[in-house]
């Protein structure tokens, strides 16, 4: 089954996102209007800028910048490219950290742990990928129109919005 998403010549973007929560909105921003550009479908585009946003939000809390310098300072790196096929890639690095990215079981107080869930059930897959510097790349395929069935009631505690929350941010 190709994933078509884009009508257009492929889309491809690299940039340095600073370690931290700063430049989550900037980066949003800027994927937004490269796939909107690209021709993607909005719902798409929707799915891939919270997905960016949850991988960035990852990559400052559970891994080191690149470059081996202390947290706080220096990049990370966010990508995305949507290929000769349509198909929409959304890629993160960091320099590593502690623990291997993995879904988590938060309870319905916890005010964490659900980014993956959300990556989950919003992209095609995702995956995590190595490389001998150290860096840690975790990526998604984005899908059009097939969040999964449970998707608001894995992610979400009763009366929480996660459109309202993501529109006020950056």
């Amino acid at each position: 089954m190709a994933l078509v998403v884009a009508q257009e010549v492929p889309t491809s973007s690299s940039m340095a996102v600073p370690h931290g929560p700063a430049g989550v909105g900037q980066a949003r921003h800027r994927m937004r209007g490269d796939l909107r550009r690209g021709g993607v479908p909005e719902s798409v585009v929707d799915d891939a800028v919270l997905i960016l946003s949850e991988l960035l939000s990852n990559a400052y809390r559970h891994g080191r910048p690149l470059g081996h310098v202390e947290v706080g300072e220096g990049d990370v790196r966010a990508a995305w490219r949507v290929d000769m096929t349509g198909r929409l890639t959304v890629e993160v690095t960091d320099g590593g950290g502690p623990t291997r990215p993995v879904p988590a079981t938060p309870s319905v107080t916890a005010r964490g742990g659900r980014g993956l869930n959300i990556i989950t059930a919003l992209a095609r897959e995702w995956g995590v990928r190595d490389n001998a510097a150290g860096e840690v790349t975790v990526w998604a395929i984005v899908r059009e129109g097939q969040r999964r069935d449970d998707f608001a009631t894995r992610v979400t505690a009763p009366g929480f919005d996660l459109v309202e929350v993501y529109d006020d941010v950056g």
